[in-house]
């Protein structure tokens, strides 16, 4: 996904780093999102939900807050508050650039800030927590030992994750004193709270009393056995297909950008704009990428025509030939199809009807694995040609081609 960094004036007047993801077409929508405490704009689960966004073309800003990453400013200058700010400044930015922020996605203490920031942001239609404190005074445990420190001394340091932080007595007296149960009611806002039934850094209630407090329309997604950090990839995947899809139906869609659902299994291809051959393609809910390899002008950024086209067919010819051994119970275990395509001279090619000029070639080879006896693997590549896309390659093919109003 191409991506646009650059920075902004934070509530301090330091300045932050940021990164917004692009879709490879169309932007219908904006997201913000908020990492977690002491974390970064670029952990995994904010790279994957960015990723997973951007390929149902919605632009995704992730920054480091105050003091973290590569932003300016001391991290023990800051609090809660001071992340709204941020937040705000983040969603103002993007509203001065035109591109409002429609959809707020806070993790663990980001996901209270966004909470807390919606109720000053008016362009905002969805706000989606994951493993979120109901509470952000619940961070206060964090900091327990050190608390005698902080009062007497003003600040300590201490270690979240591993790596030394300084926090000040401000801080814990800024947590204190949030209302975050009165905002969660004047919300406003569709909801969607993910968590983790065995999350041990913010627990399940946390996630009851954010739903609780809410009004609708809200929604609760358990994310099964997910840790807190969403560490396994599958967990941060599924976390992004979830916020994706329930997010398409609070978002507003712009003419001539369809959702996955209204296309029905057709395919629509259209230029990027990056580079000169890059296509975006749409099948459905999927989102690929077509372009030309480096030698031809091409940014090599996905397959060509011609690989989209043998892929569809070894795709159809495996499915096929699996479909055959399941139906007569054959000990099939594996299908690979390898193909190639290139042109020859009609003249070489003995049982062709063209007779002059250059004719097509596709190469296929099967490799079929399991217990198979020689008649079954005959019968078995018999079965290949009979593919549905083998047979619509092999026959009379009629292209009818229209003009489409607009673009």
């Amino acid at each position: 996904m191409p991506s646009e960094r650059f920075t902004f004036t934070g509530h301090d007047g330091s300045s932050l780093a940021a990164r917004l993801d692009l879709p490879d077409g169309p932007v219908r929508a904006q997201a913000l999102f908020a990492h977690c405490f002491t974390c970064g704009k670029d952990i995994f689960a904010a790279n994957r939900i960015a990723e997973t966004l951007t390929g149902r073309g919605i632009a995704v800003l992730r920054f480091d807050f105050t003091g973290l990453g590569s932003s300016e400013g001391e991290f023990a200058n800051t609090d809660f508050t001071s992340n709204i700010e941020d937040l705000v400044a983040a969603a103002t930015h993007l509203r001065a650039v035109g591109r409002p922020a429609g959809l707020l996605i806070g993790h663990s203490l980001g996901g209270a800030a966004v909470i807390a920031a919606a109720g000053e942001l008016p362009e905002v239609k969805a706000v989606a927590t994951i493993g979120a404190p109901a509470d952000p005074g619940h961070v206060g445990h964090l900091f327990a030992h050190a608390k005698d420190e902080i009062a007497a001394s003003g600040s300590a340091e201490v270690s979240v994750g591993g790596r030394p932080f300084r926090i000040g007595a401000g801080f814990l007296e800024d947590i204190a004193e949030q209302p975050q149960e009165e905002r969660l009611q004047r919300l406003h806002r569709a909801l969607l709270v993910c968590h983790a039934p065995g999350d041990d850094i913010v627990g399940i209630d946390n996630a009851s009393k954010i739903f609780l407090a809410a009004r609708h329309p809200k929604s609760f997604v358990s994310l099964d056995t997910a840790d807190h950090l969403l560490s396994n990839r599958a967990d941060a995947a599924y976390v992004a297909d979830v916020i994706t899809a329930w997010a398409d139906r609070y978002l507003p869609r712009p003419e001539g950008v369809l959702p996955a659902a209204d296309l029905h299994g057709d395919v629509v291809v259209e230029e990027t704009g990056h580079g000169r051959f890059q296509q975006s393609v749409r099948v459905g809910s999927h989102r690929l990428t077509a372009d030309e390899p480096r030698s031809v002008g091409g940014g090599d950024t996905g397959p060509g025509p011609y690989d989209l086209l043998l892929a569809g067919l070894g795709a159809c010819t495996s499915m096929t030939i699996r479909m055959y051994a399941e139906r007569k119970k054959l000990a099939l275990a594996r299908v690979r199809v390898e193909l190639s395509h290139d042109k020859i001279h009609a003249e070489d090619c003995e049982d062709c009807e063209t007779k002059e000029g250059k004719v097509d070639r596709i190469r296929r080879t099967i490799r079929l694995t399991g217990d198979l006896s020689e008649a079954e693997r005959a019968r078995l590549l018999e079965i290949a040609d009979r593919c549905p896309v083998h047979r619509t390659l092999e026959s009379e093919i009629k292209v009818v081609t229209r003009l489409g109003e607009g673009a």
